[in-house]
């Protein structure tokens, strides 16, 4: 078995965890650097965009569509809000505006799928994708999941009117706490990043990663996955796209993920991440854990036998 550098040097036990912070650390500032700079004009953009009444203005030409499913016109201003923001503001909006739980539930799987899109996506182009086909998969994909659930959900579709959801705070306080949370954000994002990257390195540096991928190599082979997609799976499904960018850019950068590897695993992800706190936030509004989560799972296996299949007819 290849040695790494540290035990090719005879390095102890503390002075291989040093090397594995000097290696990720340029690597981390890197990715977080390229994360800020799409996070906080895109955040900017979104709050006068909301303020000033643009998403309401959208959401009135796209309500029809969400009616078609058996979904109330309501929920074109969520979904518009979650492709634009994240599911902390989709949070936000569902609990202002106190759906039905069957309606609120729907809504919620297709934000979980369609969300963040102007980030997330450049993290899927970053590592292999394309970003028009990403779009389109997580579109598709949530109004498909929202037209089978509206069929398979006890109880009946309530097609309700759109409604304006009141700004009573001045402009100035938004801004203030726009700038308060894009703060905690920058934080976050400088934090998670370098400690992911830094945990890649020690799990790689101590051979750690193999016990990972051994147990999860079943379920990878269902889910139509590489093995050497396993460790960014994890990273997707415990800290999502954004945060976990990091390891899955440097993955491929270094060649232990090839792009076609990558991509196929976006074919995933892109539909089935973060797992793990994303559907935690929607317990307070009383929706269920297993249709928050599952259906999503489900979709990213189909999504990426698709893609095989269509890369298999290709080579033919």
């Amino acid at each position: 078995m290849k040695e790494t550098l540290a035990e090719q040097q005879n390095l102890t036990f503390i002075n291989r965890i040093l090397l594995c912070i000097k290696e990720a650390l340029p690597q981390g500032v890197k990715t977080a650097i390229w994360l800020l700079k799409i996070t906080i004009p895109v955040s900017f953009g979104v709050l006068l965009l909301d303020y000033f009444g643009g998403l309401e203005y959208i959401a009135q030409y796209t309500t029809p569509v969400f009616k078609f499913i058996g979904l109330p016109g309501v929920a074109a201003i969520v979904i518009i809000t979650s492709v634009f923001t994240n599911i902390y503001s989709v949070v936000a909006v569902l609990t202002a505006l106190a759906l039905p739980v069957r309606d609120g539930t729907i809504i919620a799987v297709m934000c979980l799928i369609s969300h963040g899109f102007i980030i997330e996506t450049a993290v899927l182009k970053k590592t292999g994708s394309s970003p028009i086909r990403m779009i389109l998969l997580r579109l598709i994909s949530s109004f498909i999941v929202g037209w089978v659930l509206n069929k398979m959900m006890p109880g009946n579709a309530s097609i309700g009117e759109l409604i304006n959801i009141n700004k009573n705070l001045i402009f100035h306080e938004v801004l203030v706490d726009w700038l308060y949370l894009i703060s905690k954000t920058i934080v976050k994002i400088l934090v998670l990043v370098n400690l992911l990257l830094i945990l890649q390195k020690i799990l790689e540096e101590f051979k750690l990663i193999k016990l990972l991928e051994r147990p999860l190599k079943p379920i990878m082979k269902f889910f139509g996955l590489p093995e050497q997609t396993t460790f960014s799976l994890i990273v997707a499904n415990t800290l999502g796209l954004a945060y976990g960018s990091a390891v899955m850019i440097n993955q491929v950068k270094e060649g232990k993920m090839k792009k076609k590897q990558a991509d196929l695993l976006n074919h995933h992800i892109s539909l089935s991440h973060s797992q793990l706190e994303d559907p935690l936030l929607f317990l307070t509004l009383g929706y269920s854990i297993p249709w928050l989560i599952l259906p999503r799972v489900v979709i990213g296996i189909i999504a990426v036998w698709i893609r095989k299949i269509e890369i298999r007819i290709k080579q033919n």
